[in-house]
């Protein structure tokens, strides 16, 4: 069934979501049937082919899969790449599609196999990066396991302006709050974390930055690595959300971290637990780092990265990379062709890389994971793992949230707020 068939069923006015009584629930969105607001992307290209359209209707749910009111999504690089074109062997024939991954919201509806969340509860999570329908939209479907119950310590969204009223003092308006220092600033009690001030900007941890960054890193360090108590961590590019999650989650793990990142982000990654700092722009990696480790996870991939960090590797160690090949060599050559093409070049260099240097080799990739998901929500809980987010526009400016992320004109996550 194609995705323009999907949308298509079900298109009735929205009905509002309401707690129910525990134990009595919607089994499909025909309960609770909505035509809503998304983002579609017709065809490829640059920030000006995403369209906000009101009347895109909800496919109807099935038994594993849960309806969230979504309140708030993040912008991923793979959102960038697959509106560039990325994937397009996969999604070209289904276009439109809605971008999107991570999402903070309410459970609007559940299906009827659902057990673990009821409707009403606020949940964080992310679809795996080949799903077609995103969470650009007012209502995102996502199956059980790519959802958990979201801390309470942490916002859908928080709404604030800033501005300094002196060398000391800095005006924030977070809801009610019109006036604090910078000292009551970082310690507010209003459901929210404020971790650090960067210039002229308030950085803020929201829900729906966490969970695909999170899970990606987690894949790669608890999933395919094992990382255990005492390891030594190498994260190549820490600056980034992923690299940012990898560190924490590697601390948290009793592991010694050392990244690398542009100088803008020395303070951020020590700040999480980074033992050293490497700025890649001044330094020779190899040359400022000492001694070899057991674990590096590669979030660049390019080919000087991957060379330094398979040198830097003890025997019996793990390399991992999140540019893989098996996406680009199908868009270039077609699934039956790129697909087995790029498992050959994988067990080439797994191969290649046992024998010339004892260590494993691996792409890795973000997948669905609820014993991860529930690890990152205990540990966003206690305040062992935070992903700053430095802009937050509304879903109908979606086009300048992609040109400002493109253009890295901030550091930190850029989030769309669905209001």
């Amino acid at each position: 069934m194609g995705i323009a068939t999907l949308w298509r069923l079900g298109g009735r006015g929205i009905v509002a979501a309401r707690r129910l009584p525990l134990g009595l629930r919607p089994a499909s969105t025909s309960a609770s049937a909505t035509s809503c607001r998304a983002v579609l992307l017709p065809r490829f290209g640059g920030p000006e082919v995403l369209e906000v359209r009101s009347d895109v209707a909800v496919p109807d749910l099935k038994p594993r899969e849960v309806l969230v009111r979504a309140r708030a999504v993040s912008i991923n690089p793979l959102d960038l790449r697959m509106r560039c074109g990325y994937g397009r062997c996969i999604f070209e024939p289904l276009l439109p599609i809605i971008l999107g991954r991570d999402i903070s919201g309410e459970v609007a509806a559940v299906g009827a196999s659902v057990s673990s969340l009821d409707v009403g509860q606020e949940v964080f999570g992310a679809l795996h990066p080949t799903a077609v329908r995103g969470t650009y939209a007012d209502y995102a479907i996502l199956s059980e396991d790519e959802l958990t119950v979201k801390p309470a310590s942490i916002t859908h969204v928080v709404n604030f302006v800033y501005g300094f009223l002196s060398s000391n003092v800095i005006f924030v308006k977070t809801d009610s709050r019109l006036l604090y220092s910078k000292s009551d600033v970082n310690n507010l009690e209003s459901n929210r974390l404020v971790d650090s001030f960067f210039e002229d900007f308030v950085i803020v941890q929201e829900a729906s930055a966490i969970p695909f960054a999170a899970l990606t890193a987690w894949r790669a360090l608890k999933s395919t690595a094992r990382i255990t108590d005492g390891q030594r961590v190498l994260v190549i590019g820490g600056g980034g959300a992923v690299g940012l999650a990898a560190i924490q989650i590697a601390v948290a793990a009793g592991c010694s971290v050392s990244t690398t990142c542009g100088s803008q982000s020395i303070d951020r990654v020590l700040s999480v637990g980074a033992e050293q700092a490497i700025d890649y722009t001044a330094e020779d990696i190899e040359n400022a780092i000492k001694g070899q480790f057991d674990v590096v996870l590669d979030t660049i991939g390019a080919p000087e990265t991957e060379k330094t960090g398979i040198n830097l590797l003890r025997k019996g160690g793990h390399y991992m990379t999140l540019q893989g090949e098996a996406a680009s060599l199908a868009d270039r050559y077609g699934l039956p062709i790129g697909l087995p093409a790029a498992t050959a070049i994988l067990l080439k260099k797994q191969l290649q890389y046992r024998y010339s240097h004892g260590i494993d080799y691996w792409w890795t990739y973000m997948r669905a994971d609820a014993e991860g998901l529930h690890e990152i929500r205990r540990l966003s809980t206690a305040g062992m793992l935070k992903i700053p987010v430095d802009k937050v526009f509304p879903i109908a400016e979606v086009q300048k949230a992609h040109e400002v992320k493109q253009k890295r004109r901030v550091p930190g996550k850029v989030v769309l707020e669905v209001a």
